[in-house]
């Protein structure tokens, strides 16, 4: 068996028997018992303890892969509890368990304890099974690389102590470094995808908990990529636009549904204060995330505009990062055909026409001339919207072959991403999509590039 099969072979194992410890930390003895139930079946190795400072005692004597601690708690919240975790048990992964109306105490729990995750309560059993899963495998892949550069660093000071007149045996040992720097990128690369769909999944979360339509953010994702694309954006910066997409809402997640579920221009003045300043807490919310402080500051500043008139701090011109331009526009282009500004839908057409009064006002003239190319109109807009189409068919599980490459987002009914558009399909992939259809009892449909 060669490295990345290993690799592989091991992976398998934490996604599918979650052979880990994880401990469950809540005050009410109700909460842990369900969480107990929940995750018999799918993890072997479940502690709890019903405070912050028992749950410190359990760290202190076992080695725990996972901890999930509730906000709430007498004598040490989640915040702190979790705090002392990061500093004591920084390779302990922190999923922190709190209410919708929390959103100030899960700012700070994410600041203070550089928590993995949060989960809203009530939580969904099969968003927090997910959740936990990504969360070992990404500690895995993250071991793993951490095993292959170590490794990587070791070979390279043996090379350097091999006598220059052995060259063959350089030639062995330069072979073994290419072939373990080829097992790295691997592990990156794994670890970048999963990160990816990660990102995905939770944004399908947030949209299911607007009640919205979950192709919008979809939609708005794919346009700003491709405006990104169109004016030369570089590929790591188009990354900083695609998260900051997927992402541009997490700061409604602690408003009511009432709220979330109305268009803008229907609420009341109180209320639009109040949805204002959704950018400003997503931006707080990634605050801890070092690789995802770009995206946030796209998400703070997605609602301004060309001429200085939007909010939150008014920028102007080319002061807005280029990104939030981008993003402002694409959302725009969908948010008014998708119902989201007001209650009355405009066509494609009627949405182009607002665009182009507002070029060089709310809208960078550059983007919006990229927009019109990508959908193939004149700036008279005497031609219908051509939507660019792609050559796809839709098959079941049971047609899948290795190989084929996926052309949508493998979704549940329900919202939940299992795998990302453009993903590759190997042998274990697809026994794995094949399990979770028989587990769910759902028919899932895949469609794939022809």
């Amino acid at each position: 068996m060669n490295e990345q099969e290993n690799i592989t072979g091991k992976l398998n194992k934490y996604a599918e028997k979650l052979d880990a410890t994880i401990l469950f930390v809540d005050d009410e003895a109700n909460i842990l018992s369900s969480l107990k139930r929940l995750f018999r079946p799918v993890i072997e190795n479940i502690v709890v303890a019903e405070s912050g400072a028992e749950a410190l005692d359990v760290l202190k004597l076992a080695k725990v892969d996972v901890v999930v601690s509730d906000m709430r708690m007498p004598e040490m919240d989640g915040a702190e509890f979790l705090a002392q975790v990061a500093d004591k048990y920084p390779d302990t992964v922190r999923i922190l368990l709190t209410g919708y109306s929390d959103i100030t105490s899960t700012i700070e729990a994410v600041n203070k304890g550089s928590i993995y995750r949060y989960i809203s309560k009530p939580w969904e059993d099969n968003d927090i099974i997910l959740t936990v899963k990504h969360a070992i495998q990404g500690k895995f892949l993250e071991k793993e690389k951490n095993r292959l550069q170590a490794l990587t660093e070791s070979q390279n000071r043996e090379l350097k102590e091999l006598n220059l007149n052995l060259e063959e045996r350089v030639k062995v040992r330069t072979e073994e470094v290419r072939q373990t720097m080829a097992q790295l990128q691997v592990a990156h690369t794994s670890l970048k995808k999963n990160y990816v769909t990660t990102i995905k999944v939770f944004s399908n979360i947030i949209e299911l908990r607007e009640g919205g339509d979950n192709s919008l953010t979809r939609n708005v994702t794919d346009l700003a990529q491709k405006i990104a694309k169109k004016i030369g954006v570089s590929d790591d910066d188009i990354q900083q636009v695609i998260f900051a997409s997927l992402l541009r809402n997490i700061g409604k997640i602690g408003f009511p549904d009432e709220l979330n579920r109305k268009p803008f221009n229907s609420l009341s003045y109180e209320d639009k204060k109040k949805m204002l300043k959704h950018p400003v807490i997503g931006q707080g919310i990634l605050m801890s995330l070092d690789y995802l402080q770009k995206a946030s500051v796209l998400i703070r500043h997605q609602y301004e505009q060309y001429d200085g008139q939007g909010y939150p701090d008014k920028l102007q011109g080319k002061n807005i990062p280029l990104g939030a331009r981008i993003i402002s526009l694409a959302n725009d282009y969908y948010a008014q055909q998708f119902g989201i500004l007001s209650s009355h839908r405009l066509s494609a057409n009627e949405t182009l026409e607002y665009i182009k009064r507002n070029k060089g006002v709310r809208y960078d003239s550059i983007l919006v001339d990229a927009l019109f190319e990508i959908l193939g109109v004149t700036d008279s807009l005497t031609h219908e919207v051509k939507e660019e189409k792609v050559k796809e068919l839709k098959l079941n599980t049971l047609k899948l072959i290795e190989g084929m490459v996926l052309s949508r987002d493998l979704s549940l009914k329900n919202g939940v991403v299992l795998l990302a558009k453009g993903q590759i399909l190997d042998k274990n992939l697809i026994l794995r999509v094949r399990k979770m259809e028989n587990s769910v009892n759902e028919k899932i449909d895949v469609y794939v590039l022809s």
